[in-house]
């Protein structure tokens, strides 16, 4: 799809923000204001943290984490999709590297991982990959790019209540320092790669400019802050629109411009 199409596209989505004035109800659950209420947070809380519990009793180990990805990647091998790519990357783990056993420590950044690829799953995202002690996510936006919004950043904000709620209550019983992240959301379009010729076993991967971006805008992060890209706030529901601000760049820390207008790429943060 063309940017001129998705422009178009994402227009006629907007539309649909318009009439939420007239039929709220009808336009919030299409709009996913309240997808978010489809998660249980109390459960949410409660498994993650019998799930870190055990962990660090005995070593517990998450399954098919990232099995629905592979499946989805290879059918989908050279095929081009819009994307809302979430980042999320573990703040001090070089301090944590200095002051912990390496036993612990493995475990400790193995379930910070798993638990937010896992919250990635809750909200139907995939899990790309794990990059040290960060973690790769990314939401299928091709049918309604303001849904996906509105999930992908429901998501961000159910990371930041499962580590300050969920595991770092755990971790304080054990002395353990507080674990913070930084997220970064985009969106775009990303084409589907696969490295090698054999269709079971040759690495797959995914490329496009949100990508690139998201992983830019989580670096700008501050510990326990969601940063996201114009596109992605640009299709959130007005209601979610207002928990965010736009950020001010007062020394040209941020040079990455639009590939549409040409202008300083706009990022927001989230406000709570």
């Amino acid at each position: 799809m063309s940017e001129i199409d998705e422009s178009k596209k994402l227009q006629i989505e907007n539309n649909e923000h318009a009439k939420s004035n007239l039929t709220p109800n009808v336009v919030d659950v299409l709009l996913g204001q309240k997808e978010e209420h489809t998660v249980d947070s109390n459960t949410m809380i409660l498994e993650t943290q019998k799930r870190v519990w055990s962990a660090l009793k005995q070593g517990y180990e998450y399954t098919g984490i990232m099995d629905e990805s592979d499946k989805f990647l290879r059918k989908n091998v050279f095929q081009k999709f819009n994307l809302i790519v979430l980042y999320v990357d573990l703040v001090g783990s070089t301090t944590m590297t200095l002051e912990l056993p390496e036993d612990k420590l493995a475990i400790i950044i193995s379930s910070f991982a798993q638990e937010m690829a896992s919250v990635i799953t809750l909200y139907n995202g995939y899990v790309l990959k794990f990059v040290g002690d960060a973690v790769i996510g990314y939401f299928i936006a091709n049918d309604n790019s303001l849904l996906v919004a509105d999930k992908a950043v429901s998501c961000a904000k159910s990371m930041l209540k499962v580590i300050q709620t969920g595991i770092n209550p755990i971790l304080n019983q054990y002395d353990y320092p507080d674990l913070m992240v930084k997220i970064g959301l985009d969106f775009g379009q990303s084409i589907v790669m696969r490295y090698g010729s054999n269709p079971q076993i040759s690495h797959v991967d995914l490329m496009g400019p949100a990508m690139n971006i998201a992983s830019k805008i989580q670096s700008f992060a501050k510990p326990n802050q969601i940063l996201i890209g114009y596109d992605v706030y640009s299709r959130l529901h007005p209601t979610s629109q207002n928990t965010f601000k736009e950020i001010v760049w007062r020394n040209n820390e941020w040079k990455y411009r639009s590939r549409v207008t040409g202008e300083l790429y706009k990022i927001y943060e989230y406000r709570d």
